[in-house]
């Protein structure tokens, strides 16, 4: 089989990589479950490729990611749930339904009408899923509750953002980045108390230090939100300014023929400083 620019293509081919006779042991052994991490992996690897502005990756990453699609939807077609087309036709269907200013011979202001107008829909489409659901199971019917379908398998930080959004829909929330920074705070003294005065907490202690930095996290998360700023996005750039000091710590040390275990600390925050100052240098 040769490359080609047909989804048909790519379809045909997780058929034979699926294949129970002559397929790929490797993708036969795969499920529902073991293949979800590998999604959001080529997600975040799709989101990685546009930060450093490299499309060529872009293409290759934007492959993998569909690969996935396909990979599910050839499992689900096994299992007689659903096929690759009927992917197609869902979001289709849905892409036409929440642009009815574009479809429907409706109008739409601006963006924020648009914005508006597309929360609605979504809202209505979420009950009559909810319906669909309870009607499914058999069990009684209840009014959805607002943050019912946030997905739990989102990244924490991501999550945290939209359950903090969608509660502040309806007014629970602050209306001043201030206020947020003083829950912080408040959230900070309330972490620091479960430090012990000396060696190792107890289990207990523990367990409430974890409740408690979460704490920390989601009023840090709804700090973002409020700046505009996204969480998730700043933390990938920390992580990528960290992994470039410390490059530069182990380089430097490896100049001096010393290895990281040598060094003491107050030698390698003194390198991490020099790194620092040379990119504020580059920066200006």
């Amino acid at each position: 089989m040769n490359s080609s620019r047909d989804i048909s293509d790519l379809i045909a081919i997780m058929a034979r990589l699926r294949d129970p006779q002559s397929g790929c042991p490797w993708d036969l052994k795969q499920d529902f479950t073991s293949i979800a991490p590998y999604a959001i992996e080529e997600a975040y690897e799709v989101v990685d490729a546009i930060e450093r502005q490299d499309f060529d990756d872009l293409c290759d990453e934007l492959g993998d990611l569909l690969f996935q699609v396909v990979f599910h939807a050839r499992m689900a077609s096994e299992a007689g749930l659903f096929e690759f087309g009927d992917v197609v036709e869902a979001i289709t269907t849905k892409m036409i339904r929440r642009h009815p200013h574009i479809f429907g011979g409706l109008t739409a202001d601006d963006a924020d009408h648009v914005k508006r107008r597309w929360d609605e829909i979504k809202a209505t489409e979420k009950a009559d899923r909810a319906s669909r659901r309870q009607d499914a199971s058999g069990g009684a019917h209840r009014e959805p509750g607002l943050l019912d379908d946030v997905p739990v398998g989102m990244p924490a930080l991501t999550r945290a953002v939209k359950l903090q959004k969608r509660a502040g829909s309806v007014g629970f929330d602050w209306n001043d980045p201030r206020a947020v920074i003083a829950k912080i705070r408040e959230e900070l003294d309330e972490f620091e108390a479960e430090l012990p005065e000396s060696g190792k907490p107890s289990v207990g202690q523990h367990a409430r230090q974890q409740d408690e930095l979460g704490d920390v996290l989601f009023a840090v998360a709804n700090l973002g939100r409020h700046l505009k700023i996204d969480p998730e996005a700043s933390l990938r750039s920390t992580n990528s300014k960290f992994l470039r000091r410390f490059g530069f710590i182990e380089t430097a040390l490896r100049e001096r023929g010393r290895a990281l275990g040598e060094a003491p600390l107050d030698e390698m925050e003194a390198l991490w400083m020099e790194a620092k100052a040379a990119e504020a240098g580059k920066a200006s």
